[in-house]
């Protein structure tokens, strides 16, 4: 999960392609712990993924066929990690820029004997390009991606017209972009960008928010930010 609060470094998500893209992310990986370079070491083999030059054939990679959901900017791997747990009959993709995250993602699935997850150490637009078939994502989720407050920082934020369709491009017809973000400002944003792009669906009604939904986990800053009033805001939209 993209919690730039709590879970992660800050400055996690990945922006749009473009030829001299603007990216949202600043790469700062941090020291590895012990206990994530050993995960790194040992587990990278079996569930690591590498950007080449062919898509992935998924059934191949989770060696079934089974619903598939890209999270994108997944931190320190708690919420997508409980979500495989949770949800053995899916097939999870993670993908994360900062290597600390990914090594403790793995320390997880180790000690919780996950097989239904799959992971990227590497920029999220590029994995969509050139790894992810078009049309086979069951979903795809963008959890508390970094918000970019200051307004000139806004053109950084990842959730903009072009990342809108090339999302669209990898989900099934029926599959669902889910976003959540506790920033006002942001959740608007992100109304706006996906009430206007092409191929979408608001699962809840035109300019609604979506309550959270029983998969998406409650995180230990969402949960203090709750006890504060602080907001939180969640917007599903499907695929047409």
């Amino acid at each position: 999960m993209t919690d730039t609060h709590s879970e992660q470094p800050e400055n996690q998500s990945n922006g749009e392609k473009i030829q001299h893209r603007i990216k949202s992310f600043v790469l700062r990986q941090g020291r590895l712990s012990a206990a994530q370079k050993k995960a790194l070491d040992t587990q990278w083999p079996k569930f690591g993924l590498e950007v080449g030059e062919q898509k992935l054939d998924l059934t191949e990679v989770f060696g079934r066929q089974a619903p598939t959901i890209v999270e994108i900017g997944f931190g320190m791997g708690t919420s997508l990690a409980a979500m495989a747990e949770a949800n053995p009959e899916q097939n999870y993709i993670g993908i994360e820029v900062h290597r600390p995250g990914v090594g403790a993602l793995l320390k997880l699935v180790e000690e919780k004997g996950l097989t239904n997850i799959r992971v990227f150490n590497h920029d999220a637009i590029e994995v969509l390009e050139k790894s992810i078939p078009q049309d086979a994502l069951a979903g795809v989720y963008l959890f508390f991606p970094d918000p970019w407050h200051k307004k000139r920082h806004h053109k950084r934020r990842i959730v903009q017209p072009l990342f809108a369709q090339t999302i669209a491009k990898h989900l099934q017809l029926g599959g669902q972009f889910h976003m959540a973000t506790d920033w006002e400002d942001y959740a608007h944003h992100m109304m706006e960008v996906m009430s206007a792009a092409e191929n979408y669906r608001n699962i809840s009604g035109k300019g609604e928010f979506t309550p959270r939904p029983d998969y998406r986990p409650l995180t230990k800053f969402e949960q203090r930010g709750h006890r504060l009033g602080h907001g939180v805001w969640d917007l599903i939209f499907e695929r047409v």
